[in-house]
């Protein structure tokens, strides 16, 4: 049987080869956290062991340890193997805790002043804003 053809699983159970291997994983609210997978079940929840939250600003980053990670599998967006060779080779620098958190700060202050200007200008032209966010209904 020459014409063997792998099978290719679109469910939870693709999972099977990720076991004991280091990951990626993106949140549904943007967090990226790196851990051993240890197990996970047919809805996709994952256990992370060694779990570090990364969290970058620019071309810089900082590691915040977890430790055991339980993940809601309809949270996860992305989930990826971690080239372990290729790991050390990032071309970000790694900052300080407090200075990562002050520097993700101040980037989302200076975006939130941004979005308030572009709305400002937007409205002044007649353009119907969306107030997602202030609006109390």
């Amino acid at each position: 049987m020459d014409n063997f053809i792998p099978q290719i699983f679109t469910t939870s159970a693709s999972l099977v080869d990720s076991v004991d291997r280091k990951l990626l994983v993106v949140l549904r609210d943007g967090r990226k956290l790196i851990g051993v997978l240890r197990s996970f079940d047919q809805f996709a929840n994952l256990v992370l062991q060694d779990t570090i939250e990364r969290i970058y600003v620019g071309d810089a980053y900082g590691d915040i340890p977890r430790g055991i990670f339980i993940i809601r599998g309809e949270n996860v967006v992305l989930l990826g193997e971690i080239d372990l060779d290729k790991e050390d080779e990032l071309p970000l620098r790694q900052v300080p805790v407090e200075e990562i958190l002050l520097a993700q700060r101040e980037e989302m202050e200076a975006r939130a002043r941004r979005e308030k200007l572009k709305n400002k200008l937007l409205h002044d032209q007649g353009f119907s804003v969306d107030f997602t966010e202030t609006d109390l209904y």
